[in-house]
């Protein structure tokens, strides 16, 4: 039975003519970018009319910003699903960027979806880019708040310093050596947890210099943890 488009609230059903065009269109925005595809394409390619398109979505730039926000809420429930667990804090951030090192090194690879969105929308005012800030917002909130369960210390600086290594690894993973791209945001995070729990230690107790860092298992991927839509 072909589903019916009631809303996007709690409990109401969503046409699947509405998700197969979000489907396409993240598709196509994330591997040849947002301004570049028509509407006439998205049509086409999710085969629905015209007037199903805009009765879904009032423009491109809605689906734009709808395209976007499906990415964010995908990112918050694995994330989330996570911190809910007795999963360490440390293991989840090892994780994360474990994920982001497979996505990376993954085909089809474009670098980041919301960091290329907000480069196509650079007005802060456009909802696309205000769908941008607002996942960045809470992302650098969520880590911060991991870095502070294991120590309160400097924790901001901690959470900031992860997503700089983030930004600047999923950028030069595109640009760049996609091997070598990962290999130092591993190792980023890798140092930054070291230094981050030292801080949090009694001065007696912090490691010296030059100690080697504690072992730990090799960081399992988080599946799910992707900046870029389902299939792309």
């Amino acid at each position: 039975m072909t589903q019916t488009e009631t809303g996007a609230g709690p409990g109401r059903r969503v046409s699947a003519a509405r998700e197969r065009l979000l489907r396409t269109a993240g598709q196509l925005f994330y591997a040849e970018g947002i301004h570049t595809v028509g509407v006439d394409r998205l049509v086409a390619e999710a085969k629905v009319t015209n007037a199903t398109f805009y009765r879904h979505f009032r423009s491109k730039d809605d689906l734009a910003a709808a395209y976007i926000e499906s990415v964010d809420q995908a990112i918050r429930a694995q994330i989330g699903s996570l911190t809910g667990t007795d999963m360490p804090a440390d293991g989840i951030l090892r994780g994360i960027g474990a994920s982001l090192v497979e996505q990376i090194r993954s085909p089809g690879y474009r670098g980041c979806a919301f960091l290329n969105a907000a480069a196509e929308f650079p007005d802060p005012d456009h909802p696309v880019h205000r769908a941008v800030v607002q996942h960045r917002e809470w992302f650098l909130r969520t880590i911060t708040g991991l870095f502070a369960g294991i120590a309160d210390t400097s924790a901001e600086h901690a959470g900031r310093h992860f997503v700089m290594l983030r930004d600047g690894a999923m950028s030069a993973g595109y640009l760049g050596d996609p091997v070598l791209a990962g290999e130092t945001l591993l190792r980023g995070i890798e140092g930054l947890l070291r230094i981050h729990t030292a801080g949090g230690l009694d001065e007696g107790a912090a490691a010296t210099p030059g100690q080697s860092p504690p072992a730990h298992t090799a960081p399992t991927a988080v599946p799910g943890i992707e900046c870029s839509p389902p299939g792309a």
